[in-house]
């Protein structure tokens, strides 16, 4: 059994087994988890990307596609959005997902590891990830390659979990971030693998706010903004590559 030590020295094969291992009630878990407010936080991210109807969009790290959908609906027909994830059975569910929602045409999925995309430079007019890159082996990499292949003028956007910052709602927070949320997940994923006790103590050793925003602007990003949702709980960076 992969051990918590391990799963935090982020190894991809441990990494693709842990979320191969709660795939199947990944989506449930989010909705559960977030109590529904998953679903506000990628329209959010989709809103502030300033993406146009006819832009090509890269979702890595892309789970059951949930992020691609959501920037899809802002297309137009020649619009395009890849979504990308090396878990092959995220990417098994996330096929079989678009093709009940007839969303086929409009949204591709692959499997690719972020930290080796197989993409042009510069040819996604925005590249996303939404709570996935915090699992990318070496962070400053993974976003070096997504600001590869985002075009000059472009955007990198990343949403993920943060740490509140006012102290009392933090404190209620954590308690259920790190008793109960774990359980649930557990109880419900059934993973051995104990999955969602590794996303809170993989999130309390992610970079804070500005921490993540130094690496961006260190990656080649410029003119960095920080969204903060849900009194601190997510935070939705946007990183534009320069046009020269």
């Amino acid at each position: 059994m992969i051990t918590q030590t391990e799963l935090l020295a982020k190894k991809g094969t441990h990494i693709q087994q842990m979320f191969g291992s709660v795939a199947r009630v990944y989506d449930l878990l989010n909705t559960i988890l977030s109590f529904n407010f998953d679903k506000s936080w990628r329209k959010f991210a989709v809103k502030v990307s300033n993406v146009t109807p006819d832009a090509k969009v890269l979702d890595v790290c892309t789970g059951t596609g949930d992020l691609a959908i959501e920037y899809s609906k802002v297309l137009n027909s020649t619009g395009k959005v890849i979504g990308s994830d090396f878990c092959h059975e995220m990417v098994k569910l996330a096929d079989n997902k678009l093709k009940k929602r007839n969303l086929s045409d409009k949204i591709d999925v692959l499997g690719a590891d972020t930290l080796h995309l197989p993409f042009y430079d510069n040819y996604f007019q925005v590249s996303a990830v939404a709570f996935g890159i915090r699992n990318v082996s070496d962070l400053k990499a993974g976003i070096t390659e997504m600001t590869r292949i985002t075009a000059p003028g472009g955007r990198v956007v990343i949403l993920e979990f943060s740490q509140p910052t006012n102290q009392l709602f933090k404190a209620i927070y954590y308690f259920y971030f790190k008793k109960i949320l774990p359980l649930i997940g557990k109880l419900i994923s059934r993973s051995k693998y104990n999955a969602y006790s590794y996303l809170p103590a993989s999130v309390l050793n992610f970079p804070d706010w500005y921490g993540l925003k130094t690496i961006m602007e260190l990656c080649g990003l410029g003119n960095v903004k920080i969204y903060s949702k849900t009194l601190g709980i997510v935070t939705i960076h946007v990183g534009q590559k320069p046009c020269t």
